[in-house]
């Protein structure tokens, strides 16, 4: 089998990854001139972190994470903190994997580089994607040079603004969400000592939370700040913003998070955009993967663990299905329930962490305790980090009610 992959993102690197893990032959076409280092944070879990280790990245890998001790919540003006639950040791004995906070860009040149030992060409840069076409013996893409190349399944691994699940699904239009995204890396040495913690912190306010926790060996320091404004609605990860138009929108909140702002490389601000679920993402030969099949907003820091799982699970049906019908029918039955829900519980998240009720003392206090009590965080997490993607057959199936009921 030969397979095509457009995009050389996370997804798709690993789908490619898992591929060749299986004796599937992959080539992965990437627009990019050159792979540069873009982005910032990303935290993966123990349903992520357990497909990378069996790939065999873990050495590749923990040189370049922070594994936290924990993560917290803490009240937007007051600073006062709640455990959120315990990772470290706790992620590995509990879900069977570790639990880590890595830079994108290092995580992305892993991939890059486990994939190019086990096939040096298997990445052409340079190439972008124009369209394609299929019938019962293949696909052919084209791209923008006029090459055409055959395989026999095409994946589309080409992100948010996906061409392939346009071509496929028709141009569905996203929404804004009302909601602006600030990002960025700090240095660890321009802050006070307090912050040099492995643990990963959620902010939370009305109207506005903020994330922050270490990559790089505790040498940077993460930042992404989410404020509701209707005033922006560019959806880009390298849109400039100025540090006091940053600092404006977070203005009353703890000194500790004008510390960060006023310390920030490069503030980065983008709008939330959201697009509704698809109930279908394969159609004959062709399928999607990731942000082209289920965008999300960050709230439940599951975007790049979706992706993930994605490619281990594509991988597999690929190397254990007869044709490709089979296997991609199978891929959206294990798939597309869990990705509707994981989209859904970010939307909750998002109300979650900027209720109204969060705007005084008294009333925040009892909402966070009521909201983060031990139970209802079990609830909302232990399903996501128990999945496992390296085996789909034995991994939490959507039954036909279940999957029905989540894509509604």
């Amino acid at each position: 089998m030969r397979t095509i992959i457009v995009g050389a993102g996370i997804g798709g690197l690993t789908a490619a990854l898992a591929c060749l893990h299986c004796g599937i032959d992959v080539e992965v076409y990437e627009q990019a001139p050159a792979f540069a280092e873009v982005g910032a944070g990303v935290q993966i879990s123990a349903n992520g972190s357990r497909v990378l280790l069996a790939l065999g990245l873990e050495s590749a890998l923990k040189s370049l994470w922070v594994e936290p001790t924990g993560k917290e919540i803490r009240l937007w003006n007051t600073g006062e903190t709640w455990k959120l639950f315990d990772l470290g040791v706790v992620s590995r004995e509990r879900y069977g994997a570790p639990y880590f906070m890595i830079h994108r860009a290092d995580l992305h040149r892993t991939l890059i580089d486990a994939v190019a030992a086990l096939k040096s060409d298997a990445v052409r840069l340079n190439s972008r994607y124009l369209t394609f076409e299929q019938d019962e013996s293949g696909v052919k893409i084209t791209l923008e040079d006029g090459t055409s190349v055959r395989g026999d399944v095409l994946i589309g691994a080409d992100g948010v603004h996906s061409q392939i699940r346009n071509q496929l699904t028709g141009t569905d239009r996203p929404h804004f969400t009302g909601c602006l995204a600030w990002r960025g890396l700090i240095r660890s040495s321009l802050l006070p000592p307090n912050f040099a913690r492995p643990v990963g912190t959620n902010w939370v306010g009305s109207g506005g939370h903020v994330v922050t926790y270490p990559v790089r060996g505790l040498e940077s320091f993460n930042f992404v700040g989410i404020i509701e404004r209707n005033d922006w609605q560019v959806e880009s990860w390298t849109a400039r913003g100025t540090h006091e138009e940053c600092a404006a929108d977070f203005e009353g909140w703890h000194p500790d998070i004008h510390e960060i702002i006023r310390n920030i490389e490069v503030p980065y601000k983008w709008a939330l955009l959201g697009r509704q679920p698809l109930t279908r993402w394969s159609f004959g030969r062709a399928t999607l993967l990731g942000d082209a099949a289920h965008p999300t907003l960050p709230m439940l820091a599951q975007g790049a663990n979706m992706a993930i799982e994605d490619g281990a699970v594509l991988a597999q049906c690929l190397s254990e299905n007869a044709s490709v019908g089979q296997a991609l029918s199978r891929y959206e039955d294990f798939r597309i329930g869990r990705t509707t829900r994981l989209v859904n519980g970010a939307l909750d998240n998002a109300k979650r962490f900027h209720n109204p009720a969060l705007a005084n003392g008294a009333g925040a206090k009892k909402y966070v305790e009521d909201e983060w009590q031990e139970d209802k965080v079990k609830q909302r997490y232990d399903w996501i980090f128990e999945y496992d993607a390296t085996r789909a057959e034995e991994a939490p199936r959507m039954s036909g009610m279940t999957a029905a009921m989540y894509r509604s």
